[in-house]
C-alpha cells in the first residue's frame, strides 16, 4: 500500500472520523472529505497539467490544509511533493526550485511577491495560488477518481531539502516505503493510537512538521490539529480545547510555552506525552515539565532516517533525563570510532543507522549520497554513547567536537548546562585555535538582559558542573545567536565571526 492510498483506506474504515482540524478557521475535515478532495485534486492535476509519475510538484506556503491535500493528491499520481522553505532568501528558494524543476508550483498569498520576483527566472509550466486558483482547480475535475499509478514502496514520494548549514541545500529523497516504515516505527515505539490527537505547528518544509507525528498519525487514523505556525499561548489553548494527546516541538518552542502566561494553569491533562527533537534538550526543561506532572521525553531523528529512530518509555523520562532511549523496532544501529570499529558501552562514537526507514539518497547528488551511505549504513555525523543499561544519549555533532590537548570536548554538553542558568537566554560553544592546546572552547552567550553576568560568572557556573579541561577559555556576549531558516544555530557563522583569534592560556 503506497502513501496516497492511506486516505482511501481510512475513508472506508472510519469515513466520518475527523482527520484534520484547521486551527485558523476551525474547519474540520473528515477522512471521507479529505480523501475525496485529494482524489479531485489528483484528477485535476493529471487532466489539466499532465502531472504523472516522477514529476515534482512544489509548494511555498505556511502550514495549511491545502498542503496536506496536495501531498496526498500528488502521491496518488506517483508524483513527488517538494515543500519549499519559505524562510529562505530569494536566491536560496530559486536554487531549490531550479534543482528540483517542478512541473507545478503552488503558493500561499503571503509569497506572491517572491513568486512574481522568481517567475522570470524559472521554467515552471503552472504556478497556482492557494488563494483564488486552488479551489477552482479542484472543482474543475469531473472525471471521477483517476486510475491509480503503478507505484511501489521504492518509488520517491517526497523531497525535503536540508537546511544547508554547510553549503547548498541537499534534497533528501523519501520514498513511499521510507515514509510508511517511519510511520510503523513511530506507532510501535511510541504506542500511537487511532484516538490520538496531535498539534502540528512545526513547518511542513521540515521533517518535524510532516514526519514526526503528522504522517504517522494519519497512517494510524488519528487527528491532526494544524496551526499556520507556532504561537506559544495559542498552542496551550489548542492543546486544552482539542484535547491533544501527543505533542511534538523543538526545545525552544517548549521553553516559550513554559514561559507563556497561563502555562501553570493550562489544562494539559489530555496529553499522554510531550516529545522534543530537532536540537539538544536541556535537562532543566524536562524537569520543569515533570514538575507539572507531565511526561516529557527527548527524541532523536534526522530527515534522512524517518526521522523517528529511538523510543524512551515515559516511565524513564525523569530517571533517564537526556536519553533518547532505545532504537525503534525496525531500526538497526551501530556506534563506531573513526576507523569504523564498534565501541564499547560508555564510549563515544558516531551513530550509524540501517533499516527500511532510511532514505535512498539525495536528489541529483551522488557525491553527497555516497558520503552519507556506506555498505547499507547511514552515517549520521552524530556522536552518541550508551550507558551501562543500554540507553542511548546524544553527545554532539561530530563536526562540532573540540579536541583540546588530546581531550575531546563536546559543546552540546556545555550548552545544555548553560541553558539551565536563569540569566542566559541561549548559548553556543565553538572551538578556537590555541598555541599550547591546539584548540580550546569559546562560549558565545546571549543574556536575557545586558549585564546580568560577566565572563567570569559564566565560566564559574560551568566550573561547578564539569571537569576543568572542558571549560571554555573565553566568553563572548551577543544579542542573539544566528539561526538558519529551521531555527538551528548556525555555528559556521559563529566560527567565522568569533573563532579565528587565538586566546591566551588561563
Amino acid at each position: 500500500m503506497y502513501f496516497g492510498d492511506w486516505l482511501s483506506r481510512w475513508a472506508t474504515y472510519t469515513p466520518e472520523k475527523i482527520a484534520v482540524v484547521d486551527a485558523q478557521t476551525d474547519r474540520r475535515l473528515s477522512y471521507r472529505e479529505f480523501n475525496w478532495r485529494a482524489d479531485q485534486l489528483a484528477g485535476a492535476l493529471r487532466q489539466h497539467h499532465g502531472v504523472g509519475k516522477g514529476d515534482r510538484v512544489a509548494v511555498l506556503a505556511h502550514n495549511c490544509v491545502e498542503t496536506l491535500e496536495l501531498f496526498f493528491a500528488v502521491s496518488k499520481l506517483g508524483a513527488i511533493m517538494v515543500p519549499v522553505n519559505h524562510r529562505l532568501a530569494a536566491n536560496e528558494v530559486q536554487f531549490i526550485l531550479g534543482d528540483c524543476a517542478p512541473k507545478v508550483l503552488f503558493y500561499g498569498a503571503e509569497f506572491e511577491p517572491l513568486v512574481r520576483q522568481l517567475s522570470n527566472d524559472l521554467d515552471i509550466a503552472a504556478v497556482i495560488a492557494f488563494a483564488g486558483g486552488y479551489e477552482p482547480l479542484l472543482a474543475s475535475h469531473a472525471g471521477g477518481v483517476p486510475a491509480p499509478a503503478e507505484i511501489g514502496l521504492e518509488d520517491p514520494c517526497l523531497i525535503l531539502y536540508t537546511s544547508g548549514t554547510t553549503g547548498a541545500p541537499k534534497g533528501a529523497i523519501l520514498t513511499h516505503g521510507t515514509i510508511t516504515w517511519n510511520a510503523v516505527n513511530t506507532q510501535v515505539g511510541w504506542d500511537l493510537r487511532s484516538d490520538d490527537v496531535t498539534l502540528t505547528h512545526t513547518p511542513f518544509f521540515h521533517t518535524g512538521g510532516l514526519n514526526v507525528l503528522t504522517t504517522p498519525l494519519l497512517h494510524r487514523g488519528g487527528t491532526i490539529v494544524l496551526m499556520k505556525g507556532f504561537d506559544a499561548p495559542k498552542s496551550l489553548e489548542l492543546i486544552a480545547r482539542e484535547r491533544c494527546t501527543v505533542v511534538f516541538a523543538v526545545p525552544t518552542m517548549f521553553h516559550m510555552m513554559m514561559e507563556a502566561d497561563g502555562f501553570e494553569t493550562a489544562d494539559l491533562s489530555s496529553v499522554r506525552f510531550f516529545i522534543s527533537g530537532g536540537a539538544p534538550c536541556p535537562v532543566s526543561l524536562i524537569e520543569a515539565y515533570a514538575r507539572r506532572g507531565l511526561t516529557f521525553k527527548q527524541g532523536y531523528g534526522l530527515t534522512e532516517a524517518g526521522p523517528n529512530c529511538f523510543t524512551l518509555d515515559g516511565r524513564d523520562a525523569v530517571r533517564k533525563a537526556g536519553s533518547v532511549g532505545f532504537p525503534n523496532m525496525h531500526v538497526d544501529v551501530r556506534v563506531v570510532d573513526d576507523n569504523g570499529v564498534d565501541v564499547p558501552a560508555g564510549a563515544v562514537g558516531e551513530l550509524l543507522i540501517r533499516g527500511p526507514h532510511v532514505f535512498p539518497g539525495y536528489y541529483k547528488n551522488p557525491q553527497a549520497t555516497s558520503a552519507a551511505l556506506s555498505d547499507g549504513w547511514l552515517h549520521t555525523g552524530d556522536l552518541v554513547r550508551r550507558d551501562e543499561e543500554g540507553y542511548f544519549f546524544i553527545v554532539d555533532r561530530k563536526k562540532d567536537m573540540i579536541i583540546s590537548g588530546g581531550e575531546n570536548i563536546y559543546p552540546a554538553e556545555l550548552e545544555k548546562i548553560l541553558a539551565g542558568h536563569p540569566a542566559i537566554a541561549e548559548a553556543a560553544v565553538i572551538g578556537v585555535p590555541h598555541p599550547k592546546w591546539g584548540e580550546v572552547g569559546r562560549a558565545v552567550v546571549a543574556l536575557r538582559s545586558e549585564g546580568l553576568m560577566t565572563d567570569e560568572d559564566v565560566i564559574a557556573y560551568l566550573g561547578e558542573r564539569v571537569a576543568r579541561y572542558k571549560l571554555p577559555k573565553s566568553v563572548v556576549f551577543v544579542a542573539e545567536l544566528p539561526r538558519n531558516a529551521t531555527g538551528k544555530v548556525v555555528k559556521a557563522d559563529l566560527r567565522a565571526k568569533f573563532g579565528q583569534a587565538s586566546v591566551a592560556a588561563r
